[in-house]
């Protein structure tokens, strides 16, 4: 086995607290294993562009970055097996990542991303570059791993906004409606909520009805309108839905409908509209939160700081070991987990969503035997 002398990092996709703190862990075991390791800007751009935006990466630059939230190194949601062309049209231009990564000198590359990130890595993995995946998504739906960089973080922020939620709706008798990120999964919001105490919460993998919902809030609110209400009520609700659930009778709400280069288009709106049906089919009076990309921001939490350590520390033995085409992988509470590497490919086509059966209460729109 050729002894590896000098990969590159990448961050792509969404910020998320804990990506920081796993080049730091990346770079500090890489050094003690006598590799050198360059930070690649912006993702899977910066091997598409040159001249290459490439940051020599020692530990004396990393020293204090395990407290930084987002990414210093940059990122974008680049797809290199679908980048536009002078004309617009997306071709293939694996190749040319593949012919960069040789100019630079790299003889691997780390990438930490969620599925679309990874899912081009597990893709040029394929084509025989050496490569070693991050699990980084504030959703948790990576396949493969139990916990994924940013969603402790995430699930503080968003709990901080339910709550900080309640005094206005407390004073005013509202029904709020709080939209978080999840497009395909909903462990952010259910946890969240849950840790939040709010009364209902919607969730990408069950959709709702809005008649049950209604049936919620009256159970919970009582039929009067008038102030001060039945002293068996309270004067307010709290609902919290990720941004990719929907009705049964509906479809996803967008904001944009635009697709980037890995075929999204932007959710979101899905608590403004939950909140007029109420005011319009019911007698309480309601208002939407955006929680948006806040949610994400901030210093990285205690358990991302440790997990993104460990995770970029597991990833430079793997690549001092050569044992490529896999991605860190954590099994169980985190930290206190278990940390192994799986096959990259497994999160091709691949999302961990919320179990519903043993999680999900499907009739209370809450976590299951909480008895809420």
């Amino acid at each position: 086995m050729t002894k590896v002398k000098r990969i590159g990092v990448l961050t792509g996709g969404g910020d998320a607290p804990g990506l920081n703190p796993a080049i730091k862990g990346l770079v500090y075991r890489a050094s003690e294993r006598g590799i050198e390791t360059d930070g690649l800007s912006d993702g899977w751009l910066s091997l598409l562009n040159p001249p290459f935006d490439v940051v020599p990466l020692e530990r004396a630059k990393v020293r204090r970055w395990d407290r930084d939230g987002g990414t210093n190194l940059g990122s974008s949601r680049t797809n290199p097996f679908q980048t536009p062309n002078e004309s617009g049209e997306r071709i293939d231009k694996s190749s040319e990542v593949i012919a960069n990564i040789e100019k630079l000198g790299l003889d691997a590359v780390v990438a930490c991303g969620g599925e679309d990130t990874l899912g081009v890595a597990a893709r040029l993995s394929e084509k025989g570059v050496p490569i070693i995946g991050v699990p980084k998504t504030i959703d948790k739906d990576l396949a493969g791993t139990d916990y994924t960089l940013g969603f402790d973080s995430a699930l503080r922020n968003v709990t901080e906004v339910i709550e900080r939620s309640r005094t206005p709706a407390g004073s005013h008798g509202w029904v709020q409606v709080i939209e978080v990120m999840g497009r395909h999964s909903g462990h952010l919001a259910l946890w969240s909520g849950v840790a939040g105490q709010a009364d209902i919460i919607l969730i990408p993998e069950h959709p709702f009805r809005y008649e049950k919902v209604y049936r919620h809030l009256r159970d919970h609110l009582g039929d009067s309108t008038s102030h001060p209400r039945d002293p068996q009520h309270p004067r307010y609700s709290v609902v919290v839905v990720a941004e990719g659930a929907c009705a049964e009778d509906g479809e996803l709400i967008i904001t944009d409908d635009r697709h980037d280069a890995f075929g999204h288009a932007r959710l979101g709106g899905i608590a403004e509209v939950l909140a007029r049906r109420i005011m319009s089919d019911t007698p309480y009076d309601a208002r939407s939160v955006i929680v948006g990309h806040p949610q994400r921001g901030g210093p990285p939490s205690p358990v991302d700081r440790i997990m993104g350590v460990m995770f970029g520390a597991r990833a430079a033995d793997a690549v001092a070991e050569g044992d490529f085409g896999k991605m860190v992988s954590s099994r169980g509470i985190a930290p206190a987990c278990d940390l192994s590497l799986v096959d990259i490919s497994m999160v091709l086509g691949k999302i961990d969503t919320v179990d519903v059966a043993r999680l999900y209460d499907t009739d209370r729109y809450h976590l299951k035997g909480l008895g809420m």
